[in-house]
């Protein structure tokens, strides 16, 4: 009946995206436990370990932001009965968490079926519940695996603690997607699941008490509750009324619990015979223990890592003895949790006892001390020992007047030794490291490297380095040859070198095309640039005060240009009489209004729209005051009324220079009769004479006041602050305030971070920062970064459309590189390209001439700096420029923390250059072979970082909740109040981009006054008395943002007076406003509010905004009589065929093609690019309507709406997408308001969308083998040493991670000079720093780490050449198998997705794929586990090294809680001093894991490394370029490789991958790509390193590209 976890596709994701806030989830608690009781490194028994693996899984998730619950099942409890350690240990975990910690834990849920539950997730609606795919026993599988089946079809994602890793800033692990399949699948078997339930529970409930009771003698559960409780307990408090430390209760009175019933016990011999030790023998024991929890007391952690590790066991009477004492422990914990009378100290509840130091005891006394030797236990130790076994004996009704000595009182013996699995252990070996002599090293690490231990020139490890010399001249190699880079591979089309006839023609078509895509962009605004040498710099700041003298000339064009624009105001004012504006309007309102827009946009006379806006305004007026006279009609259409006062608005902001003493009578009067009279007031106070009498006009009041009108009905059209004086640097718009500061940071050659948010128009700075550097030479070259290439495309059609420029021969103005092509990429001025493509021409050795004509970089979407992919190669990019650069960004919220980290490195880049040109001054040599760059510019350098914040949104945005219920289709208005909690307002204030629209600030007020009636600021925030609003004609948009502001600021300081309030505040936003069972309306009460002030009030306005709402919800609902939703008249035919073109030739296009011409499109990864781009240009153009999209979107592609729908919940449906899509909502210059809506998205889900804040940059770990490789080549290679070596130095020095953090700045000098180690070692650097041997390979294939250095490895030892033998003599193909045997090889280096250890255990049916990826040969599996060894003897000296600058007052503190287990060492006994006597070899991990007797030695293990590792070293297992041959999950079991790549070799098919193999079909064509690629990368680089063309490896590589290459095609 379980759905195979593997047909869910589940997904290795990362877990917590940028907006962690908004990422809710819960945990498991009994995975949890599951999951850290079974980890590798624990010994059973060693409780305080295991809290430790428990708070640093649960600290890991929170340092990286993590918002989660732990729910513990009651029921689930009844799987430990059989084993009570677990049972009690269990219980604690439960207490510590809610007692020691502020993490929020369930423990009243029976299971997941029951009711509350239900009700729990309904309401919270995690993002997903971490669940561990396999119990502890069959039992507990079967528990957890229906719990897994429920959570699914509930719609709530899984994620499997199995295979669960994390990084510095992220945690990754397997997410399953709940979709339909598995709701379908619960809902055909819930009878059966229930029973299998309800059953299990049962069993395990019956079954399992049964066999504690068995060890307790006990007849139920509840008397032994009662021997806890009423007696135990009840006794220690007389005897020790003060006790309160839980060590000391749970000691004592389980160990008295135990005594009594042995001594109850007695003269049962079938029991006794069960248990077969005496009850002397039993007080032995716990004697033994009682003193271990002495020891506790008194050893501070630091002395107990120090523990001996025995290899002895308990014996089997022993043992069962201890489950008993368990059994005990549990039910004294369980009664804990409810007790409320007794004040416990909790603190030391995870160091409840210690197994290792119990038997280490015992090992003592039947071991030693019979043989001998005898060792004082100290004088606080013992007396405190003793205080305890008396209050003990006293408990149990001992008659030996509490004696505790001497210790051991019977003979038995209690420990047996037991044959175990012998685990390989080798120390980690004291290497010394190999001297170097290299300025970047010694610039770098300089200061550390007296510190280290260094071998002598004449050492035989020095001697013996590796020569590539051998392999060599034995396969005619040349190894050691400069390859081409990932630049020259490229695939290349050039528009200024081209002279074949068809790559001509073929370049005039593209150019022909992105002149039209730019233009679908932009419109036509093509502009011709001209070269201006030295032009003085003009001042706009003050060009009004400057007097202009005019020659005869200027005076002709200017008349004329007079005579001009008379005539075309002329014209414009017959366009506008024929317009007939009257007679539309009285036919279709709506319509008549709009056409009247279209006209005041095309428009230029002021005049002429002063004209029409006063027309409009009486016509509108008179449209009002006829449906008011109209008594029939009970309802007032508020949209003629809100005309009336938009064209008031504009008449006088606009034009009150051209208004007359009549229009200003217009106006009083239509603000009179609305009820406006403090607003008439203001425009003529003597009106005493004119005045009509209040009755005849009352009827056409609006029933309310000024302000509340404008707020709450022209929200969206209230003016914005625009400035009207035009900028002579900007043509086609006037720019705002902030986005002439960006002009003037541009000018001012300065580099800037800029914050702005979706469509708010920062990126107009990059194409003016273009426009500049085109003026200034032709050799000067701006470089436009984006993070993918769909917005490449994007930017380098706008470049087309916007620029041209006469260049010399073999220039051009725009070019581009991405991955898989480049087009002029060199020979432009403009730079359009991807940051991977960017850093090979910045790292590369011969193309530093480029490099520095580069003038400005421009970043786009550079929060991609703390994204999952590729992060840290715009790390390097921000810090290898030398040039100025802009950086932006919507989502950033800490923009101040980076700003600083640039200012850094800009400082570095001044000083770097000040003693360039100090050494450059006093030589006068100049390089052979570089050239003196002519006509250019003279440019200011400006090192400043300038930061730029603009967080208004020039739109309104407003969401809607949408559902189907009872066959109605509903749309409810969202607060963004409603998203709020009490909790998230005060911890973190409001989101700082959740804004409200006006009539949203006018609702928040009315239910603020709701709920207080005696609110003292409600009259001071009453809308009409509000200060920037009282007597106001005109509220603009920016006096609404401070009323918003205002009620924000109030709401805040309701927490601190009165929570409660606060509370019933946002309940009753959701009340009124969500889409909630007990409150949705249906369509005919669709916006029906409860909060207006004026009964009256309330049935006109919503009433009239209801009757339009339902007409335009009949007209969007109306199906069209073509059934299209296309705009044929935005579109002409020529046009239209001209786009269709494009998609052609396309495979797929025809479903594209048929539903684009009904106004539809889809736009997802899988669509080829044409196709995208096919649907982007009609949906810009207005032909195409409607778009379905995933995150193809979210990146900066240019296609605003004026609604947005997210449909069904996804696992990338997280805050950043909906951000970015959102964002597009609500077009500038169409549009004043934006929708949102969101249809089939659980409510909770939709709040942690909105209120989620915008994500912190956080600094990647910033070195790797290769890239310290690659530095070293561009170092050593470079034509310029001086300029390669700032570069490299920079990189190194400036990581975000360790800015202003020295002591990881430590760490990461060290990780680099043990690369450099290795590298030598291995053969691809000599001491002297150069390049050798294959680095050019490994460097080449550098996104493959450690796989690259892995293939070069099994290429030197021949095994390639073994592999690869011809199928016949003297032939130069090979065989099916041969290359079956390479691909497989190839896969388990580069075709690395794992699968959970689950499905290996399920044995799921497959069809096509083998899906379980075979290991290597056994030759390459021999070579691999050589090359481990070496990496993790290199890296485990690194380690042990790197672990001096952990800090050790944190290392002995449980992570999350804080406890301390330091202080002073006890050093008066000679028992702890002989016990704790290992301290050899456990300096480099964790003090809690040397409790189970780890060793330094665990650090040469990868799997393990995470686990043991001084946590505040800042190092993890994939810092350490390992490739394992197996990969385990932390349960111990095999994580097979998934076998896509040879499989889809085998048989060609996508839809294979996709059934068999768990991969949707896009994404397999995308990882088989990047598989063909890396293929065609090797065999290029093979043959430009063989001499010999008939080289068997070099034809097989090239024939398995070939072949892979056309399969490929294929599909």
């Amino acid at each position: 009946m379980k759905p195979n976890c593997f047909e869910t596709s589940n997904r290795y994701v990362s877990l917590l995206n940028d907006y962690v806030e908004s990422e809710f989830f819960l945990i498991d608690g009994d995975s949890l436990f599951i999951t850290c009781i079974s980890d590798q490194t624990l010994q059973p028994g060693q409780n305080l370990h295991f809290f430790y693996l428990v708070e640093r899984f649960l600290l890991d998730l929170t340092n990286k932001g993590a918002k989660y619950v732990i729910v513990f099942f009651k029921d689930a409890e009844y799987a430990y009965f059989r084993h009570p350690a677990l049972l009690s240990l269990r219980t604690a975990l439960i207490l510590h968490l809610q007692h020691n910690t502020d993490l929020v834990i369930y423990t009243e849920f029976s299971n997941f079926l029951e009711g509350k539950w239900q009700s729990f997730l309904q309401e919270s609606y995690p993002y997903f519940i971490i669940i561990s795919d396999d119990g502890l026993n069959k039992l507990q599988t079967v528990f957890l695996n229906l719990f897994i089946i429920h959570a699914l079809s509930k719609r709530i994602n899984v994620v499997l603690t199995s295979g669960q890793e994390s990084d510095v800033i992220r945690v990754y692990g397997y997410h399953i997607h709940g979709i339909y399949k598995h709701k379908k699948f619960f809902s055909e078997h819930k009878s059966v699941i229930h029973h299998v339930c309800q059953t299990l529970v049962k069993y395990l409930q019956e079954s399992s008490t049964a066999a504690l009771l068995s060890l307790s003698g006990y007849s139920s559960l509840k008397d032994m509750e009662k021997e806890v409780s009423h007696f135990t307990l009840s006794q220690l408090r007389y005897l020790w009324p003060e006790v309160s430390d839980i060590r000391h209760i749970v000691c004592i009175v389980t160990c008295a619990l135990g005594l009594r019933m042995y001594n109850r016990l007695e003269n049962e011999t079938e029991i006794q015979g069960s248990r077969e030790l005496t009850p002397e023998e039993a007080e032995d024991l716990i004697r033994m223990y009682c003193l271990s929890v002495v020891f506790l007391f008194h050893l501070p952690l630091s002395q107990r890592a120090g523990v001996r590790l025995i290899s002895n066991h308990w014996s089997k009477q022993a043992f069962t003895f201890i489950q008993m004492h368990k059994g005990c422990e549990f039910f004294l914990l369980k009664h804990l949790m409810t007790e409320k009378l007794w004040k416990v100290d909790f603190t030391h509840l995870p160091d409840l006892s210690d197994d290792l130091l119990w038997r280490n005891i015992a090992y003592y006394y039947e071991t030693e001390n019979d043989h001998g030797l005898t060792l004082d236990m100290g004088e606080r130790i013992q007396r405190e020992y003793e205080r305890l076994w008396s209050i003990i004996s006293k408990l149990a009704g001992k008659n030996d007047d509490g004696k505790s000595l001497p210790l051991r009182r019977t003979s038995t013996s209690f420990l047996e030794k037991r044959a175990l699995p012998t685990k390989e252990s080798k120390k980690i070996p004291n290497l010394g490291l190999i001297p170097m002599t290299s300025m970047v090293v010694d610039d770098f690490v300089g200061d550390i490297l007296s510190s280290l231990p260094f071998l002598k020139s004449d050492d035989s490890a020095v001697i013996s380095l590796i020569k590539q010399k051998e392999f060599d001249e034995l396969r005619h190699w040349h190894s050691g040859r400069l390859l081409s880079d990932d630049y020259d591979r490229t695939k290349s089309s050039s528009q200024a070198m081209c002279k074949d006839p068809w790559a001509l023609r073929s370049n005039q078509k593209l150019q022909y095309f992105l002149r039209f895509y730019g233009a679908s962009l932009e419109g036509n605004i093509s502009k011709t640039i001209v070269t201006q040498l030295d032009t003085p710099r003009k001042d706009y700041s003050d060009t009004k005060n400057r007097k202009k003298t005019h020659t005869k000339a200027e005076i002709i064009i200017e008349e004329n240009q007079k005579r001009m624009k008379a005539e075309e105001e002329r014209k414009e004012q017959k366009q506008w009489d024929a317009l007939s504006i009257e007679r539309l309007i009285h036919e279709n309102f709506s319509s008549g209004i709009s056409k009247l827009e279209d006209f005041l946009k095309m428009c230029q006379s002021n005049s002429v729209k002063c004209t029409a806006e006063m027309a409009a305004l009486n016509i509108c007026f008179e449209v009002w005051t006829e449906q008011c006279k109209d008594q029939g009609k009970k309802v007032k259409d508020i949209n003629a009324a809100v005309e009336v006062m938009r064209r008031i608005h504009s008449l006088l902001e606009k034009y009150k220079d051209l208004l007359e003493k009549t229009d200003y009578q217009k106006i009083v009067r239509c603000l009179r009769y609305f009820g406006f009279d403090n607003l008439a007031c203001t425009l003529d106070s003597s009106q005493d004479g004119r005045k009509e009498k209040a009755a005849k006009i009352s009827k056409y009041a609006v029933g309310m006041g000024a302000a509340r009108f404008q707020l709450q009905y022209m929200g969206h059209y209230l003016l914005r602050e625009e400035r009207t004086d035009r900028d002579p640097r900007i043509q086609h718009f006037i720019p705002d305030t902030w986005q002439r500061d960006l002009l003037d940071i541009v000018d001012n050659n300065e580099s800037a971070v800029i914050v702005a948010p979706t469509s708010s128009g920062k990126t107009y700075a990059s194409y003016y920062c273009m426009e500049k550097i085109l003026k200034e030479s032709d050799e000067g070259v701006v470089v436009y970064v984006a993070p993918t290439k769909a917005l490449v495309n994007q930017v380098w059609a706008t470049v087309y459309n916007r620029f041209n420029k006469t260049l010399p021969d073999g220039m051009v103005v725009c070019g581009v590189f991405t991955r898989d092509y480049r087009h002029d990429a060199l020979n432009c001025q403009v730079l359009v390209t991807v940051p991977q493509c960017l850093e090979i021409l910045l790292l590369s050795p011969h193309r530093q001439h480029w490099a520095k004509k580069i003038r400005y970089v421009i970043f786009d979407e550079v929060h991609c700096l703390g994204g999952e992919i590729g992060a840290e190669v715009w790390e390097h990019l921000l810090v290898m420029i030398r040039c100025p650069f802009l950086a932006l960004s919507a989502t950033i919220s800490n923009p101040q923390h980076l700003t600083e980290w640039l200012q850094s490195v800009k400082r570095y880049w001044q000083h770097v250059e000040s003693v360039i040109e100090e050494s450059s001054g006093s030589s006068t040599t100049t390089k052979k072979g570089t050239k003196k760059t002519k006509n250019i510019k003279s440019v200011n350098k400006s090192y400043k970082v300038k930061l730029v914040l603009y967080g208004e949104r020039y739109n309104d945005l407003e969401k809607y909740v949408c559902s189907f219920d009872d066959d109605d289709f509903k749309i409810h208005h969202y607060h963004p109040c409603a998203a709020l909690t009490v909790d998230h307002i005060d911890k973190y204030g409001f989101p700082s981009d959740l804004a409200f629209s006006p009539r949203e600030s006018i609702l928040l007020y009315d239910t603020m006054v709701q709920v207080w009636e005696n609110w003292p600021r409600a009259d001071e925030l009453n809308p009409e008395k509000f200060t920037h609003f009282k007597n106001k004609i005109i509220i603009t948009k920016a006096d609404a943002k401070k009323y918003e502001e205002e009620l924000k600021e109030e709401l805040k300081n309701w927490i601190l007076h009165d929570i409660k309030k606060v509370t019933i505040v946002i309940k009753l936003c959701d009340i009124l406003l969500k889409c909630d069972k007990k409150a949705r309306f249906n369509t005919k009460r669709l916006y029906r509010t409860k909060t207006t002030s004026i009964e009256t009030d309330k049935m006109v306005l919503n009433e009239a905004e209801r009757g339009n709402l339902l007409e335009k919800l009949g007209k969007m609902t109306e199906i069209p009589p073509d059934c299209t939703y296309a705009n044929s008249q935005a579109v002409d035919t020529e046009t239209l065929q001209k786009v269709a073109d494009r998609v052609k030739f396309m495979k797929t296009n025809t479903s594209l093609k048929t539903l684009a011409l009904r106004g539809i499109g889809y736009h997802h990864a899988s669509v080829s690019y044409k196709g995208r781009q096919f649907v982007e240009m009609l949906f810009r153009m207005g032909f195409i309507q409607v778009v379905t999209a995933t995150g193809t979107l979210a990146l900066g592609i240019n296609m605003p709406c004026k609604s947005v729908v997210f449909t069904q919940n996804s696992v990338y449906l997280d805050a950043l997408n909906y951000r970015q899509m959102s964002g597009r909502a609500g077009r500038r210059g169409q549009d004043l308001l934006g929708n949102v809506f969101f249809y089939d998205i659980p409510l909770p889900k939709v709040e942690k969308l909105i209120k989620s804040n915008v994500p912190e940059l956080r600094g990647q770990f910033p070195l790797s083998i290769s890239l310290i490789l690659r530095l070293m080549l561009l170092a050593t290679k470079a034509d310029d040493k001086e300029d390669a070596k700032a570069k490299v130095l920079s990189l190194l020095k400036h990581s975000l991670l360790s800015f202003n953090k020295p002591r990881l700045m430590e760490m990461l000098k060290l990780y680099f000079l043990f690369s450099l180690q290795f590298l030598v070692k291995e053969g691809y650097l000599d001491q002297e720093g150069n390049t050798m041997g294959f680095a050019g390979l490994v460097s080449h294939l550098h996104y493959h780490e450690p796989s690259n250095i892995v293939l070069v490895s099994f290429l030197t030892k021949g095994l390639f050449h073994k592999l690869c033998q011809p199928a016949r003599k003297n032939s130069k193909t090979f065989s099916k198998e041969v290359m079956e045997q390479l691909v497989l090889v190839l896969a388990n280096l580069f075709g690395r997705k794992y699968i959970p250890a689950s499905i290996n255990k399920s044995k799921p049916k497959f069809y096509q794929s083998k899906v379980f990826l075979e290991g290597l040969p056994e030759d390459f599996a021999v070579a691999l586990h050589e090359f481990n060894s070496k990496i993790e003897e290199n890296f485990g000296h690194f380690l042990l090294i790197v672990s001096k600058m952990a800090d050790m007052k944190q290392e002995y503190q449980l992570p999350l809680s804080k406890i301390d287990f330091s202080g002073e060492e006890c050093s008066d006994s000679e028992l702890v001093s002989h016990i704790m006597s290992c301290n050899e070899g456990r300096r480099a991990v964790s003090p809690f894991a040397c409790l189970s007797g780890i060793m330094d030695s665990e650090l040469l293990h990868a799997e393990t490394v995470n686990s043991v590792i001084l946590r505040t070293v800042g190092i993890t297992a994939r810092n350490i370029p390992v490739l394992c041959s197996k990969k385990y999950d932390n349960r111990g079991r095999i994580m097979p490789l998934n076998a896509y790549a040879l499989d889809f070799y085998k048989h060609g098919s996508l839809k294979a991958m996709a059934q068999d193999n768990g991969i949707h079909e896009g994404e397999a064509y995308l990882l088989l790509k990047d598989f063909v690629l890396t293929i065609k990368a090797i065999s290029t680089s093979l043959k430009e390193l063989c001499d010999d063309e008939e080289d068997n490896v070099v034809l097989a590589f090239s024939q398995l590209d070939e072949s892979y290459s056309e399969k490929l095609q294929k599909v």
